[in-house]
């Protein structure tokens, strides 16, 4: 299938999303589109998938100029969109969920459950994954459930399958089957437009790459003429320099440390230190336990037992509360969930974690709260109208610069990051790793829990590997590389 897309506008409530974007898709190729957060990506494609309709210009699809009223249109006529948020209903189990809306009838109207499990088993070995489709979907990991999401697209006969983000939530060997299952469907004559922020992988699986910036096209290349250089000046408009800032922090005493922490079935046995201005990345394999042994430590895991010390003393660390009041920050994950009131105002979301700092006897004092929020937008940089912008209107790298102000001004001893970088930009990304290490050099003791390597070796003082709920090893910044990390996470063993 080929397509065609010129001279795209599009505008909410006045503001101009897309001003003359286009894009071209070839058969049987993975085309990559890049751009900051607020390019206008997934935009454009939920214009082709008639998620949205256009203010202006044309779609082209084999030669005819088509509008889809809606995404059920577009799938019938073969293009599918797996969207970043997992579009499943997490009550119903695997198999529920791929044939929703798709159910194969036998006699009498009646469901042919024999067949749709055949169908859906089938569709699982062909990707690589080993799920029982009777589970219900709840049970699942994120990255189960986006391979669940794929395994849907699969039931389709796609012409052209568009994937925002598909990696973001899957281990390596997830993305490894994934990348597989991809080419696999480019020699069958499928293609992909493959929407994401992780360069490396662009270059390891793309053909081509098409660049939106500020809403508009900027330019599309071969990959193999092009390099990560070009793509990010096209991107941003101008050199970023090297992708991790350089740290000239001076590590202070130990301030934060974990003693023999357990939770029957998830973790045991785990015990490190940080100290004060100290990046200590968290590396491991998804389910290895990394998330639950912080959210232990932020008193957010029932039946977990063991000691946590702030500065040579225990805290009582059995509510997220306890832990805040002992100086204990945690940007979650899912900062979409967890992490902000997304119909909320910037100013809300700020203020929220930080009332008693700009509160008298238990009255608000609105000047405070202003200059306090005003200050974040400032010097975080988050681009926005001010205060009162909702943050569901934000980019992801600004939501996630709102959610790093909310806990700078709560100045916390030790501040815990899980996957501070996912689904931003890389220019967003530069500017929250200047953060870290801001925060670092005032002497906060920063924990990083990860999934991009790259990342882990390019912000860490040390490294600490999560195995299946151990501690697989440490590994000190001079010695850190992929290989030892990937060693460690996998049950092996290093000479350190």
């Amino acid at each position: 299938m080929q397509i065609e897309m010129r001279g795209i506008n599009k505008s909410f409530g006045g503001n101009p999303v897309l001003r003359d974007a286009g894009f071209e898709l070839a058969d049987g190729e993975i085309h990559a589109l890049m751009g900051e957060n607020g390019a206008g990506k997934s935009t454009l494609m939920k214009i082709l998938t008639g998620v949205y309709t256009r203010d202006a210009g044309t779609v082209i699809v084999d030669g005819q100029e088509v509008v889809y009223k809606n995404p059920q249109e577009a799938e019938k006529a073969g293009i599918v969109f797996i969207h970043q948020e997992l579009n499943v209903l997490f009550d119903l189990t695997v198999e529920e969920n791929m044939f929703l809306g798709k159910e194969i009838h036998g006699k009498f109207g009646i469901c042919d459950k024999k067949a749709m499990r055949k169908e859906v088993t089938r569709i699982l070995d062909v990707l690589g994954v080993k799920i029982d489709p009777a589970r219900k979907m709840d049970t699942l990991s994120i990255g189960q459930q986006q391979m669940i999401e794929i395994a849907k697209a699969l039931m389709v006969d796609a012409k052209v399958i568009i994937m925002d983000e598909p990696t973001a939530a899957l281990t390596e060997s997830e993305t490894e089957v994934l990348f597989k299952v991809v080419r696999s469907l480019k020699e069958k004559g499928v293609s992909i437009v493959y929407i994401s922020h992780r360069m490396e992988e662009i270059f390891e699986l793309c053909d081509r790459i098409t660049i939106l910036r500020d809403g508009q096209y900027v330019g599309t290349r071969n990959i193999s003429e092009t390099n990560m250089a070009e793509v990010v000046k096209m991107m941003i408009g101008r050199e970023i320099g090297e992708r991790y800032p350089e740290r000239d922090v001076k590590l202070g005493d130990v301030i934060f440390e974990v003693k023999d922490l357990n939770c029957p079935g998830v973790f045991e046995n785990v015990n490190f230190t940080v100290r004060a201005g100290e990046v200590l990345g968290v590396a491991g394999l998804m389910g290895a336990g990394r998330t639950e042994i912080m959210q232990s430590i932020f008193g957010n895991m029932p039946g977990s037992t063991g000691k946590v010390l702030i500065e040579g003393k225990e805290i009582n660390n059995k509510t997220p509360g306890d832990a805040m009041k002992s100086g204990i920050g945690f940007i979650t994950e899912d900062r979409k969930v967890e992490g902000l009131m997304l119909e909320e105002s910037i100013m809300k979301n700020i203020s929220v974690a930080n009332l008693k700092k700009i509160s008298h006897n238990g009255v608000l004092n609105a000047k405070s709260e202003l200059d306090m929020v005003q200050k974040g937008i400032k010097e975080l940089n988050i681009r926005c109208t001010g205060p009162k912008h909702a943050c569901g209107e934000l980019s992801g790298g600004n939501q996630q610069k709102v959610v790093f102000a909310k806990w700078i001004f709560t100045d916390p001893k030790v501040l815990i990051l899980d996957e501070p970088t996912r689904g931003v930009d890389v220019g967003a990304k530069k500017e929250i790793y200047s953060i870290i290490n801001d925060l670092a050099g005032r002497g906060v003791a920063i924990i990083m829990v990860s999934s991009e390597l790259p990342e882990i070796l390019g912000m860490s003082d040390r490294v600490m590997v999560v195995h299946e709920g151990h501690i697989g090893g440490f590994i000190s910044k001079e010695k850190a590389d992929q290989e030892k990390i990937m060693t460690l996470a996998t049950g092996g063993k290093i000479d350190e």
